[in-house]
């Protein structure tokens, strides 16, 4: 039944590849861009459009047509981080948004517009919120499913309830996004998604197996594919404002027990555990100080605090300015303490090691260590790790102590030494 299809409202940014590289990259938006993928046009811009440039053109007859044209790789990781902000500024007013693909995103249009007077004037709302807080422009469709609602949103329209059949019917097939298809149907003389959604549904899926059949359905407004709400990623860091700035390490110990053990309840809130914990202050000068810690094991609310405090004692019983190993000392308190859990994995996603739990010696060891970190900084102490190498120089190389049981991440090249100590 066409009823039963869940009444969508779907924001959608025009050229957003294009955007997100004026975004990320500082790539001007207004001036003739293509973005290629496979040395073809994925998406350009306005301007672009202008001088002939279209979709699927290859690299060379796009230029030909527009030899001003700036060209940029096609980066999904760089238009799904300039999306983000989008995504954050629509949850602001609606719950449950559904990240369709960098560019659009959906929610179940019922509850916005009971509280924000309308259909009609949700869709105006988010838009403006979205100009305001992130300056990009969008459009928004409201249909009866996600796919109806993104072609409603290409034309801005909202389309009435029950309606959505109609509203596709004139609609050429290309707009099933699935150009072989599209290109079959139009051989077999069928054009609109109206004469694809008339053709009896068996004869489709004999004919054109289980993705036609999907299409058919889709043609005919029968969108039955429930929205996957995105869970908004939760705020695990922990922040303490101090009036009287920390300079004594008695203080700063204290602080760094009581963040600890706030940062630990929030983590365990949610399953997690820290493995990588970066600490961040804020003098009363301004001065920003930040190091990130390391441990291959899970850092429990005492391990936290032992670290910070570690990490606190480190800068502020610094050099003063004098010649020596240590860093210089702030030249003001400690207004401002933040854990940021740097790395994170679920309560039991660790293994202990090989012969079973920490030992008291190994504890020790650990401590003793840390503490140099905190002093010196995680590079000061080292360990070696095997690699896979076939040269000696190749099978060993050298990390932050640590950090060797952590998942692998790009490592010094071979044969380098980073810090100054090894273990």
């Amino acid at each position: 039944m066409t009823g039963s299809a869940v009444r969508t409202l779907l924001l959608w940014c025009p050229d957003w590849p294009v955007l997100a590289a004026e975004i990320v990259d500082g790539v001007p938006a207004t001036g003739p861009v293509a973005v290629l993928h496979a040395n073809r046009v994925v998406a350009c811009s306005e301007r672009a459009r202008a001088e002939g440039v279209r979709r699927g053109l290859r690299k060379r007859e796009a230029q030909g047509r527009c030899p001003q044209l700036t060209v940029v790789e096609y980066d999904p990781g760089r238009d799904a981080r300039a999306f983000e902000p989008v995504v954050a500024a629509v949850e602001e007013l609606v719950a449950g948004v559904e990240v369709v693909r960098p560019g659009a995103c959906a929610v179940a249009a019922r509850g916005p517009s009971r509280y924000l007077g309308g259909e009609e004037a949700a869709a105006e709302r988010i838009i403006e919120h979205v100009a305001q807080s992130c300056l990009v422009e969008s459009q928004v469709g409201i249909a009866d499913g996600v796919f109806a609602a993104g072609l409603a949103a290409r034309a801005g329209r909202v389309v009435a309830p029950g309606g959505t059949p109609e509203f596709l019917a004139g609609l050429p097939v290309e707009a099933l996004g699935r150009s072989a298809l599209a290109d079959l149907l139009r051989r077999l003389g069928v054009r609109t998604l109206g004469e694809f959604a008339a053709l009896p549904a068996g004869d489709v899926l004999a004919r054109f197996g289980f993705d036609g059949a999907l299409a058919h359905r889709l043609a005919a407004g029968r969108d039955h594919r429930p929205l996957a709400v995105r869970q908004p990623p939760a705020d695990l860091t922990v922040t303490a404002e101090h009036d009287e700035p920390i300079d004594r390490v008695d203080a700063a110990a204290f602080a760094a027990r009581a963040l600890a053990e706030q940062l630990h309840d929030r983590l365990a809130g949610h399953g997690l555990a820290c493995t990588r914990l970066g600490i961040e202050a804020v003098t009363a000068h301004g001065q920003e100080l930040h190091r990130v810690w390391r441990h291959d094991g899970l850092l429990t609310a005492a391990a936290i605090a032992d670290r910070v405090r570690w990490q606190l004692d480190g800068w502020l019983s610094g050099s003063n300015g004098r010649a020596g190993a240590r860093p210089a000392r702030p030249t003001a308190g400690i207004i401002r303490l933040r854990l940021v859990p740097d790395g994170v994995i679920a309560q039991a996603g660790l293994q202990s090691g090989l012969w079973g739990e920490v030992g008291e010696e190994r504890e020790r060891a650990h401590r003793a260590l840390s503490r140099v970190q905190g002093i010196l900084g995680p590079e000061a102490v080292v360990t070696a790790v095997l690699g896979g190498g076939r040269s000696p120089g190749d099978q060993v190389r050298l990390v932050p102590w640590g950090d060797e049981r952590l998942p692998a991440r790009p490592g010094p090249p071979p044969g380098e030494l980073r810090g100054a100590g090894a273990v």
